[in-house]
């Protein structure tokens, strides 16, 4: 089930939302990555955690308003975009699931809207930027992200067919559960790809997901977060969720062995375990 939700009118901006789980309890707000994905390769295993589960396109991306100009896509706009939607939606108190890209601008929603947000759990993401030398010697990742980075650099496609095509590159570096990566494949042929975030990604212009002096600010507000990922994330290193937990006095981590950046396909039972069982605190 899904519809359309206009949350600007100067310009018009309506974002896609998909609904599982009953309408009723505490909902969960979900942010995919990208972005120029769409929410879609989230669906699973949320639509087995039995809440109310809202699932966004984030402008730009999949059927969500496009076409908006060079101005018109910012994190800082994206995050907005998602206070007001749950105006909209009507949602008093919400959890907060952000994952990847999206686990950074769901730091944003939390601290623009800190009292109506309940517990956020930050997916195969970060607080702080990250380099390659935050993953130490790896030269199976080295091996791995540069098939992504060929694409990137070196593809004659354009628009969405790009952002696909690095999409797939990058799935042995995502997935690291090999039984897993079949799936997973199929899974990025259903995504609507979009190409909205590319010229300001390749123009190095776009502002940054994170909030300004987020984890600083984070730890003054002293919100209960989970930091979710997995042992083999190759795009965000685990070790920073585990630094989180150092620096933030209200977080806590579960870091899944054996599991990559899409953690919630390589290990799905245990990471749906993990996002549950911290839900279900009071």
């Amino acid at each position: 089930m899904g519809e359309f939700v206009t949350i600007r009118d100067h310009p018009e901006v309506s974002l896609f939302c998909s609904f599982l789980g009953p309408p009723d309890g505490i909902p969960l707000l979900v942010v995919h990555g990208g972005p120029d994905w769409d929410h879609s390769y989230l669906r699973q295993p949320l639509d087995r955690l039995g809440r109310h589960v809202i699932l966004p396109d984030l402008r730009g991306c999949g059927r969500s308003t496009q076409g908006l100009g060079p101005g018109g896509y910012s994190f800082r706009a994206a995050a907005d975009d998602l206070v007001i939607l749950a105006d909209r939606l009507g949602l008093g108190r919400f959890d907060l699931l952000g994952f990847s890209t999206g686990g950074q601008i769901a730091q944003r929603v939390l601290l623009a809207a800190p009292d109506r947000v309940r517990r956020t759990v930050i997916a195969s993401s970060t607080l702080w930027p990250v380099t390659d030398a935050d993953f130490g010697p790896w030269p199976e990742r080295d091996a791995l992200r540069t098939a992504e980075a060929r694409v990137w650099a070196e593809s004659a496609l354009t628009g969405p067919d790009l952002v696909r095509e690095a999409a797939v590159a990058g799935a042995p570096a995502s997935v690291r559960v090999p039984d897993r990566l079949p799936a997973y494949l199929s899974l990025l042929d259903r995504v609507s790809w979009s190409a909205e975030w590319v010229p300001g990604f390749l123009a190095g212009t776009l502002d940054s997901p994170r909030p300004p002096e987020g984890p600083e600010r984070l730890r003054a507000l002293g919100a209960p977060l989970l930091f979710l990922h997995g042992r083999e994330d190759m795009t965000f290193p685990a070790s920073f969720a585990e630094r989180a937990t150092e620096f933030l006095p209200t977080a806590e981590a579960v870091v899944l062995e054996g599991a990559g950046h899409m953690a919630h396909v390589d290990r799905a039972e245990a990471w749906l375990d993990a996002l549950d069982a911290f839900l279900s605190r009071p």
